[in-house]
């Protein structure tokens, strides 16, 4: 591959003009006369107020994007764009900075800021209708009761502002990590490592979970007693294949708690008798009474509401486990916490009675389709047996590639800036949501990568109702009612983790305006 050019362009050919120009004045100060920049044709004036950053990173991004900065070129130098562009030089720097945490670009010291990576084309934003009567999306997308096909649609429709719940920030990939780590497994791939492997995943992948597991979670496993799966998904699907040949045909779950996984369970088995969930979690009298001998819970972080298992539940939930019952431990969001402390895993305490559920899908991308499951020793075999007739294995490469993030150190510094990101975003939504929804009550903010909204009840429309119109106005979010089988309050489960400050603000504020225009009132 040819070296970076050391120049930017023609469109850069007033450079040393601009240099020598900027030279007058304080870097982090230059002249107000200075207002826009040959460089991608930039106009400051186009920037909200208080959104210079902003501005400037979604230019770049979008350049990036549709090819007029391809990988290899530079950037300017900040003290030269911000005298360009007359605005500060820290305006510069952490639109840059932005870039180079979602690994579109490398700041090389000497060499400058160099795009590395093309950015996913943004799809084109949707048009949306104004005035009171905008086109509504397809009536059988928002029903009461959806069917599985719910996510595929939901997925494809399309938003301006998508508020989903369950959708990582994909934009914060580390494409630079991830690319240097496959080039390192590439290099030490002998031809051996190219054939048929172990369906229960490669040896490196099993040993860096284990200790990921360790250090992160409390859990201590044998490398050979980690399973690579494809997912949560495909790990609740061996599960439901070995419990049905064991004769059980219901597993519990939480209620309110994810339609999908539901769906899944479904799939296998008979019946999810639902169990409330409060404030503590999931109500371990509610469980006993079902008769059921299996429970699926997310204790770390309940979804949708956000509710950490209490320490009086986990004993009680325990000890139902050690009486005969076993707990499929959905480990959803533990490592994306923000104001509180961690909690150990379950699996930590009782192994003989729970089955661990994990996965990367929300801490790199859900299209790596990567994850492991622990299993007591009576269940291993029937587990490995699905696994082999399902898919003889996960994909070698990304095994080997995940096991080097992480025994590098790699995976733990993205979850660091991760973190850091999602507070952010979190409390802009949160902000947001005390200015355009002040009536709504917010639940579930210490951790994850949602908040649940629970709505004054409004007898003329339901939570379906208002989803469906928030999308129609530009906003993809999900009705609380889609989640829960009991008796439960209307509201809205609305996702962070992907959308910039700026988008959360404008989409909770579309949000309060539908609300104010469907009719509902304060109670």
């Amino acid at each position: 591959m040819a070296p970076p050019s050391r120049h930017y362009g023609p469109v850069n050919r007033s450079k040393d003009v601009a240099y020598d120009r900027s030279k007058d004045a304080a870097p982090d100060r230059p002249e107000p006369a200075e207002t826009g920049a040959d460089f991608l044709q930039l106009d400051p004036a186009e920037a909200p107020p208080g959104g210079l950053t902003d501005w400037l990173a979604r230019r770049l991004r979008e350049a990036v994007a549709d090819g007029r900065l391809p990988a290899g070129s530079r950037l300017p130098a900040s003290r030269v764009l911000a005298a360009e562009l007359g605005v500060s030089r820290g305006v510069v720097t952490d639109a840059y900075r932005r870039l180079a945490e979602e690994g579109q670009v490398d700041g090389r010291r000497r060499g400058g800021t160099v795009v590395v990576a093309p950015a996913v084309p943004a799809a084109p934003a949707p048009a949306v209708a104004a005035g009171p009567a905008p086109v509504r999306p397809a009536a059988e997308l928002f029903r009461p009761d959806p069917g599985p096909e719910l996510f595929d649609r939901l997925r494809a429709a399309p938003a301006r502002i998508d508020l989903t719940p369950g959708l990582p920030d994909l934009a914060a990939f580390p494409r630079t990590a991830w690319l240097r780590a496959e080039r390192a497994v590439l290099d030490g791939l002998t031809a051996a490592d190219l054939g048929y492997g172990d369906p229960r995943g490669t040896p490196a992948l099993r040993r860096a979970v284990a200790q990921w597991l360790a250090r992160n979670r409390g859990v201590r496993a044998d490398p050979d007693e980690v399973l690579i799966v494809a997912g949560a998904a495909q790990a609740l699907a061996l599960l439901g294949q070995a419990l049905a040949r064991e004769g059980v045909t219901e597993v519990a779950v939480e209620d309110p708690g994810s339609l999908g996984t539901r769906q899944h369970l479904a799939h296998w088995l008979a019946a999810a008798p639902p169990v409330p969930v409060d404030a503590e979690g999931i109500r371990v009298d509610a469980l006993r009474a079902t008769g059921a001998p299996a429970v699926l819970v997310t204790p770390a972080h309940q979804f949708p509401t956000g509710v950490v298992l209490g320490g009086e539940r986990r004993r009680e939930l325990l000890g139902w486990a050690a009486d005969g019952g076993l707990v499929l431990e959905d480990d959803y969001d533990a490592e994306h916490r923000y104001d509180r402390p961690p909690v150990p895993a379950l699996r930590a305490t009782l192994p003989d009675r729970v089955c661990y559920l994990g996965s990367i899908s929300k801490l790199l991308a859900p299209a790596l389709r990567t994850g492991w499951l622990l299993v007591p020793a009576r269940l291993r075999q029937a587990v490995l047996e699905a696994k082999r007739y399902a898919d003889l294995g996960n994909p070698a490469l990304p095994q080997l590639v995940l096991a080097r993030l992480m025994e590098s150190g790699e995976l733990e510094r993205h979850l660091r800036l991760l973190r850091r990101r999602h507070r952010r975003r979190r409390d802009a939504m949160i902000a947001a949501i005390r200015t355009h929804l002040p009536h709504a009550t917010v639940h579930g903010a210490a951790a994850g990568l949602h908040l649940m909204l629970t709505l004054p009840p409004e007898p003329a429309r339901t939570d379906v109702d208002l989803a469906e119109a928030a999308l129609s106005h530009g906003v993809k979010t999900h009705p609380l009612t889609w989640h829960a089988r009991l008796p439960s309050p209307p509201g809205l489960v609305l996702g962070y983790a992907a959308t910039p400050p700026g988008d959360i603000t404008e989409g909770i504020a579309l949000l309060g305006d539908v609300v104010r225009r469907t009719g509902r009132r304060p109670s």
